[in-house]
């Protein structure tokens, strides 16, 4: 798997929650001559099936998200656009960055910001509220409103590149590096023989509510689900109690959002496999779409697999190659042995 080629084809598409059409077609084409069937749903998501070919084979569901945080415009004033965001964005990121609006076609825009001579020392010390930005993009009063309506959604203006040797930096890593893995797991398991049907999924709306994720599983009704997503990644002025070093591989979820058993098995495969790896203690929620996809019709035993990424939800999300194939290497591992032991 080139991760590079692969991110820069996932991460250069706008895809907010919601809004995931782009990226869902593109992933699509991807994962298409990896499986024996791929299709997008009513929900936008985007299924692959691995058939093992067996009677009555359990289900086991890898899942990553394809959306990403973004924008809507909520009006026009004086040819400037108002706007409001679309998952957890954070406001110190906005002045003066470079917006893509999603219109046909897309019209690239700027959120406005005072220049620092004109800032009083308050101003200068604090986040500017969401409510007291704009967007400029050049246009009159009526050719904003002609060109682009209220509701036009939009994404941070940039795509992916190489930072150092080992590092790729860029917007939407989460958790389109997620699903460059789930490929990776796929063309792996090329010409392997499985004891289980493997689906993958590219789900939409997590950065909401993750109704997509839990809408496929409702419809796959798998026997075990892993959610692969991302954690805190480490930075000099990041807790050492709250993240994750990169370069160190992937970290195992753990708490009660995670089967038990499915920790000690992913646990044993990767120590079997010498695979590094991390843990991380999740007291309550997981953050991903694994909170959801647990508690489907009767419930499905889910684990999560987490890899760590500086600077979660800026356009500057920046992951290590090695975590990448270290992660695919444990799911792949992973699915080729759940037929030695039952899924339970």
């Amino acid at each position: 798997m080139n991760y590079e080629k692969t991110l820069k084809t996932l991460c250069e598409l706008a895809a907010p929650s919601g809004y995931e059409q782009q990226a869902a077609q593109v992933a699509l084409e991807l994962l298409k001559p990896l499986v024996d069937e791929a299709f997008i749903d009513r929900m936008g998501n985007v299924v692959g099936v691995r058939r093992c070919g067996k009677p009555e084979a359990k289900k086991l569901l890898l899942d990553a998200h394809l959306d990403e945080i973004g924008f809507l415009v909520t009006g026009h004033e004086e040819g400037f656009l108002r706007f409001t965001t679309v998952g957890g964005v954070d406001p110190r990121m906005l002045p003066d960055r470079e917006l893509l609006l999603m219109t046909q076609p897309p019209v690239v825009g700027v959120v406005t910001c005072l220049p620092p001579h004109v800032q009083n020392s308050e101003e200068f010390d604090s986040a500017i509220p969401v409510k007291e930005l704009y967007i400029d993009v050049g246009l009159s009063q009526e050719e904003a409103q002609n060109r682009i309506p209220i509701g036009t959604p939009a994404v941070y203006h940039t795509s992916c590149q190489a930072l150092g040797e080992q590092l790729l930096c860029g917007k939407a890593m989460d958790d389109r590096a997620s699903f460059a893995v789930l490929l990776d797991v796929a063309e792996r398991l090329q010409g392997k023989e499985l004891d289980v049907d493997v689906y993958f999924l590219g789900s939409t709306q997590e950065e909401t509510h993750s109704t997509g994720a839990m809408t496929a599983t409702y419809g796959i009704i798998p026997d075990a689900c892993i959610a692969i997503d991302v954690t805190h990644g480490d930075s000099p002025d990041a807790s050492k109690d709250k993240t994750f070093p990169l370069g160190k591989g992937t970290v195992i979820g753990m708490g009660p959002n995670c089967a038990k058993w499915l920790v000690n098995r992913l646990k044993a495969t990767a120590e079997q496999e010498q695979i590094p790896y991390q843990l991380e203690v999740m007291a309550g929620s997981s953050g991903t779409n694994g909170w959801v996809m647990q508690v489907v019709r009767e419930g499905v035993a889910t684990g999560v697999l987490s890899i760590p990424l500086r600077y979660m939800h800026t356009p500057v999300e920046t992951v290590h190659r090695g975590d990448l194939e270290e992660t695919a290497k444990l799911l792949t591992a992973f699915v080729l042995g759940v037929g030695k032991e039952p899924l339970c």
